[in-house]
């Protein structure tokens, strides 16, 4: 069974983003299950520290972006979703390539969603680990 509320495609979502950090960073939405969203970006100059690796930062935007547009699609449209706390554990550095990002939920409950971000290189090594807490509001 789905845990979507909402209908939409991939291209819906690669189209609501023009002149934000999403379309800075060249984050795309790039699959979805009945339960779980995912999202790449690329690890190039956009999203390189100054050591050019992978900056954290660029990760977590990276987990917070897959993980609250899936938070706000497992609500009705009375509702809307804001995070509450991330964590991120960095395990696995990177210089090129792309990273992707999973999110798939932990708790949906009526007034807090916990979600589990899993951000992966190609070849699905492990390059960091999140959890996301949003709160559901009433819009």
């Amino acid at each position: 069974m789905s845990i979507w509320k909402q209908q939409f495609t991939l291209e819906q979502l690669n189209k609501m983003s023009p002149n934000t950090l999403l379309a800075n960073l060249d984050i795309q939405f790039v699959a979805f299950t009945d339960n779980s969203l995912s999202a790449s970006m690329p690890v190039d100059h956009r999203t390189h520290q100054p050591m050019g690796i992978l900056h954290g930062g660029a990760t977590v935007a990276l987990a917070e972006t897959v993980g609250s547009s899936a938070a706000n699609l497992c609500v009705d449209d009375k509702h809307y979703c804001v995070g509450l706390e991330i964590n991120t554990n960095h395990i696995r550095s990177m210089r090129t390539g792309r990273v992707i990002a999973t999110a798939t939920p932990f708790h949906l409950g009526r007034s807090t969603q916990v979600w589990e971000i899993r951000t992966e290189d190609e070849a699905g090594k492990l390059v960091a680990i999140t959890r996301l807490t949003m709160a559901v509001l009433s819009a």
